[in-house]
């Protein structure tokens, strides 16, 4: 093992997935072409290829100049070799170059200055290179083309901000438009990059195929979020059978998190160990075991995988919001929005409105940015459910257009469409509610989110038992994802279908949570009175209008649209059994007070 001065060149296709998602067997005999024409840049360079990827490579030069040189030279040649394809077709590389001190071991090279690279990369135009400042400082004397100071950058796991320049072949073939503007946001916005690794087979060799028909259902099933980039089965099953180490691999495809697992059989079972790794510090964030009877073994594969899916999903979003601070004095969109989802996870009133206005910043550093608007929205709805807010036409009308700005720029995600679902059914438009649920599901069938979304929409036409079970499936696959409240909203179904116990079984579930939930306060309150138990619904009232002195019958169910008039009644009812004021008197506290010690 040495250490050595060297440039480093990293480089990947941009859009990569989208185009093996089209056409895999020419998509890769595409990319081998054209790495083998521009092989010869490398050389004549003095370069030489440190290792291949599954849609890039990483260079090693001996002088920053020939690295910037032949990166120039090399999206020269790849301009030309597009040039005559569809914009859809064209394979456009992404460089990244940077210099320093390297360890090199087995002719493999590795530190910080690697790593830097490698970052670098995600900042470059398609077509073009992006090369730290202290590199450019060295080659610029020698360069031919003009660069673009691009300002300092903050990459993830890389201490101090750095500097960067960057140019664009003028004869790189622009990308059709719509992909254009996805590429742009998949490279500035989703900075995790998950892979899974093909899960092991420790039953007999003829099970081989259930291990890797998991694996490759999981990876389909992560990439249909849209917080994150999933790298493709090719990126990881090159591991298969390989006794190297999470942070080798994670280095090797650039992964920020890694899935992996086991699949063992026994009979008529089978066992599904999963974990999910940070592999930079080893740290394992989740892990979970599925046991099953094997049965219907495609039913039990999908009914897994969609766990699986459900409970990393939520726990990489939970892992990138609780991630180090990335901000620098470059202030970003995303590093606004992230910091914005650090507080969301927290679920204090004080935290929310911090999430708030870090949410609205990023909205006005990036209008485009979709999942910001889908989670503002979902706090301004939180907010008049908590009874934090006052629930005013301009908050509803407000959450309705961030709603629908969110599916309007991002019309892939299901998590828009749920959202978007959610505003409809609250405000009582069901037909709505219920075509935006239904899409959410349509665009990704393992998101438990949107079905129990879709919960909602059951709930306020009405068809409770039809609600429960979306939101019982949901509680159980994914309950600790804050955008939903599942244990609140099977308190509600479970009163209205007068299965009080069940009612107080799921408040109090709530509560566990969110001590000053008001809805799962109120509802507690209801289902105590219509049991009976006066002294216990007098003292839930007394400790819901101590957390909300303002609260009356009448303004609490003013945000209730629901569908059927008996519902609205029968919850009404409840509340006024338990004490709760019908419209605003003084001294509600006294009041409150005498019915407790009555």
């Amino acid at each position: 093992m040495e250490r050595r001065l060297a440039a480093i060149v990293c480089a990947d296709v941009a859009g990569y997935s989208r185009m093996m998602g089209s056409d895999e067997a020419g998509t890769h005999a595409a990319f081998k072409a054209h790495r083998s024409a521009i092989h010869p840049i490398i050389l004549n360079h003095g370069g030489r290829v440190v290792k291949n990827t599954g849609d890039g490579f990483l260079l090693e030069f001996p002088s920053i100049v020939g690295a910037t040189e032949a990166a120039i030279a090399m999206q020269t040649l790849m301009a030309e070799r597009n040039q005559h394809l569809p914009a859809d077709r064209a394979m456009q590389f992404r460089l990244g170059i940077h210099m320093g001190d390297v360890i090199a071991d087995e002719d493999e090279v590795f530190g910080d200055d690697v790593n830097i690279a490698v970052r670098l990369e995600s900042v470059a135009s398609p077509g073009g290179f992006a090369i730290s400042a202290k590199a450019y400082e060295e080659a610029s004397k020698h360069l031919t083309v003009p660069l673009v100071d691009a300002g300092n950058h903050r990459f993830k796991n890389i201490k101090d901000p750095i500097g960067v320049w960057t140019w664009t072949h003028e004869g790189a073939p622009a990308l059709a438009p719509e992909l254009k503007e996805a590429s742009n946001l998949a490279q500035q916005y989703r900075t995790a990059i998950v892979g899974v690794l093909p899960f092991a087979n420790l039953s007999d060799a003829q099970d081989e195929y259930f291990s890797d028909g998991l694996t490759e259902d999981l990876i389909h099933a992560l990439s249909l979020q849209s917080f994150y980039r999933v790298l493709s089965r090719n990126s990881t099953f090159t591991f298969k059978g390989r006794n190297t180490s999470t942070r080798l691999i994670a280095r090797e495809i650039d992964a920020t998190y890694l899935i992996q697992g086991s699949v063992r059989r026994a009979g008529a079972k089978i066992r599904v160990t999963a974990e999910l790794i940070a592999p930079e510090t080893g740290e394992q964030l989740w892990t979970g075991r599925y046991d099953r009877d094997i049965g219907d073994l495609f039913a039990m594969q999908d009914e897994i995988t969609t766990n699986l899916s459900a409970a990393i999903a939520t726990e990489i979003v939970r892992a990138e919001a609780s991630a180090p601070a990335r901000l620098s004095t470059d202030v970003t969109a995303w590093d606004r929005f992230l910091k914005g989802l650090s507080h969301y996870y927290r679920q204090t009133k004080e935290d929310l409105n911090a999430a708030v206005e870090l949410f609205r910043e990023a909205i006005r550093l990036e209008p485009k940015l979709s999942i910001a608007h889908a989670y503002l929205a979902t706090i301004q709805i939180q907010s008049i459910q908590f009874g934090w807010v006052k629930g005013t036409r301009q908050m509803w009308a407000e959450a309705m257009n961030l709603a629908e700005t969110s599916v309007r720029l991002d019309p892939r995600s299901s998590f828009a469409f749920s959202i978007l679902s959610w505003v409809h059914a609250m405000e009582g438009h069901d037909e709505a509610a219920m075509d935006a649920a239904k899409r959410a599901v349509a665009l990704n069938p393992y998101d438990v989110g949107a079905r129990g979304v879709l919960g909602i929409c059951h709930f306020v036409i009405g068809e409770h038992r039809e609600a429960i079970e979306l939101f019982s499936m949901a509680a159980q696959r994914d309950n600790s994802d804050p955008r939903y409240q599942w244990a609140a909203l099977n308190a509600f179904s479970h009163y209205l279908l007068g299965q009080y116990d069940a009612t107080l079984s799921w408040a109090r579930e709530q509560l566990y949570v969110n001590p000053n939930h008001m809805q799962a306060l109120a509802i507690r309150a209801a289902a105590l009175a219509q049991l009976g138990r006066t002294a216990e619904a007098s003292e839930a009232t007394l400790v819901l209008m101590g957390n909300y002195p303002t609260l009356n019958v009448d303004r609490h169910l003013r945000n209730f649209h629901w569908k059927r008039p008996e519902d609205i009644a029968h919850y009404r009812e409840g509340l006024l059994k338990a004490g709760v004021p019908l419209g605003k008197l003084t001294l509600v506290q006294s009041d409150v007070k005498r019915a407790a010690e009555s």
